[in-house]
């Protein structure tokens, strides 16, 4: 490999470094989300629960009275609150999943699991931060060496390509 090809696939290690070193920094916004998520959801599930409890029901027995509604409108409000319930329990397993899961292992954790609203928002929020923390430090260099094997493997392929002679003359 010649001192281009070297630069090249140092630069473009350097750059998976640096891109793949944002990932616990990432993980940690998003897990600030949930958080704040939860909040608010737990607002409305508490209030669903205590409402449920005022007419001796439980949240699963209140839904099955708007589900058994002769009235749209309140079958279709029995499945949004459906719906609610098992995001907010999604959010809360995943938020328990995300807080004991080591640093390194907290973007893994988010790739698997993540809510599709939190994760846009987080996303559109994003402010990245220094890799000063090990996990930083840990996905840095998993980074760097996907960018150095993936420049690597272009160069030998575009050398590949220089040196192949067609068949025909």
């Amino acid at each position: 490999m010649g001192q281009i090809g070297r630069a090249v696939t140092l630069a473009v290690g350097l750059a998976g470094g640096t891109l793949f070193s944002q990932a616990p920094e990432f993980a940690q916004q998003y897990r600030q989300r949930i958080g704040g998520a939860i909040d608010e959801l737990k607002i409305i599930v508490d209030d669903f629960t205590k409402q449920a409890a005022d007419h001796h029901l439980d949240r699963q027995q209140a839904l099955e009275v708007y589900a058994r509604s002769t009235d749209d409108f309140l079958r279709d409000r029995g499945l949004s609150m459906r719906g609610t319930l098992e995001r907010y329990e999604r959010l809360v397993t995943q938020q328990s999943d995300l807080g004991s899961a080591t640093p390194v292992a907290k973007p893994l954790i988010l790739m698997g699991s993540a809510d599709e609203g939190i994760l846009a928002n987080t996303w559109r929020d994003f402010v990245p931060g220094v890799p000063v923390s090990f996990a930083g430090l840990v996905w840095a260099a998993i980074g760097f060496c996907g960018g150095w094997i993936v420049a690597a493997l272009f160069g030998k392929g575009v050398k590949h390509a220089a040196r192949w002679q067609p068949a025909y003359r």
